[in-house]
């Protein structure tokens, strides 16, 4: 398990509030060859059988039943994603009603037309050609997956 700490400062009442470290749960990519790929089988986030996978059904980031899971339609703080270059690309959910849910058809992080969006095919994050997009097969330089 990698851990990769993240500190977010919040202002809530004029007082900084500081969130827990995030965890890294690997590239969102389709890419099948790279190691940190949730789209590689076979390695440690790709995987359905790794602990904290999101392809992995009984986990807490891949089981529908868990509100953390980017399977689980209900999802109330499913992981986000961030791509290379700091930019905040929603949430990783099936929740078609979620503001911040790349599966709101509606919404800045899932629509179609959307600069943000990882379903853009047309857009930097979601074109099968940018090295930086989620549906790129050969992605070298996919969105991150942290923990929510």
């Amino acid at each position: 398990m990698k851990l990769r700490p993240l500190l977010l400062i919040v202002l809530i009442g004029g007082a900084p509030a500081i969130s827990h470290a995030q965890e890294y749960l690997g590239q969102l990519s389709a890419n099948p060859y790279a190691p940190q790929s949730t789209g590689n089988p076979y390695g440690q986030y790709g995987s359905p059988y790794a602990p904290n996978s999101i392809n992995n059904p009984y986990g807490p980031y891949g089981s529908p039943y868990s509100s953390t899971s980017v399977n689980n339609p209900y999802t109330t703080d499913a992981p986000r994603i961030i791509a290379q270059d700091g930019t905040y690309l929603g949430r990783a959910s099936a929740n078609p009603y979620a503001p911040d849910s790349t599966a709101n058809p509606y919404g800045p992080y899932g629509s179609p037309y959307s600069p943000t969006s990882i379903n853009n095919p047309y857009g930097q994050y979601g074109s099968p050609y940018s090295p930086s997009s989620a549906h790129n097969p050969y992605a070298t330089e996919g969105p991150e997956i942290v923990s929510p």
